[in-house]
């Protein structure tokens, strides 16, 4: 059995902004798979088959940094171990439209992933990151609580379909595999745009 956690806010206001990229995908991946969605105390958790893997997908209701809470509960509940569980989350580092898997690491200075690292212990856990991009006008706290203008909506629509395959090709084949397809694929793109660019004829 796996975890498929994404990271969010809770609540009217936060819904479709950059911060909640994870809740997104999770709603995606329930939808797609007729799993139902059923609030705790803590989270909205439900579990069904993905690829004919059993899975429990999450979306803690405890806010973006004590999104551990509810990750480590879950884990204990249904006795998951920590090397299956993926984290699904934003990333200001990665661009628009862009998604990564990463087995393991430091959190990035990202507040979900430092909650899940300190009620876990480890930080030996699966992440899929989505890219948000960085706004250098608008400070950090503010950029990732807005929503995207129509043309990122496009692109991001786009990632969280990648991200899906991603996930299924972790859940099918492993992380191992999954990372060389989808990181590899990241590169790609980046050099076929810089390929791109130095076509153009300089002025």
């Amino acid at each position: 059995m796996w975890l498929i956690a994404g990271l969010g806010n809770p609540g009217n206001r936060y819904v479709k902004t950059r911060h909640n990229v994870g809740f997104d995908l999770i709603d995606r991946l329930a939808d797609a798979n007729s799993i139902d969605l059923k609030e705790r105390n803590l989270c909205l958790r439900g579990g069904g088959l993905i690829c004919d893997i059993e899975v429990v997908l999450l979306k803690p209701l405890t806010y973006m940094n004590r999104s551990g809470f509810a990750v480590k509960e879950t884990l204990h509940d249904f006795s998951i171990p920590l090397t299956n569980l993926i984290v699904v989350h934003d990333d200001l580092d990665l661009d628009i439209g862009r998604i990564k898997l990463r087995k393991n690491g430091s959190s990035g200075g990202h507040r979900g992933i430092d909650s899940i690292i300190a009620e876990t212990g480890s930080r030996d856990f699966i992440r899929l990151k989505i890219g948000i991009g960085r706004n250098p006008l608008i400070p950090s706290d503010v950029y990732v609580l807005s929503r995207f203008a129509p043309e990122d909506r496009v692109l991001i629509e786009k990632s969280l379909d990648l991200a899906v395959d991603a996930l299924e090709e972790t859940l099918a084949r492993g992380v191992e595999s999954a990372m060389n397809l989808f990181n590899q694929r990241d590169r790609r793109d980046r050099n076929r745009d810089a390929a791109s660019s130095s076509d153009k004829p300089k002025s």
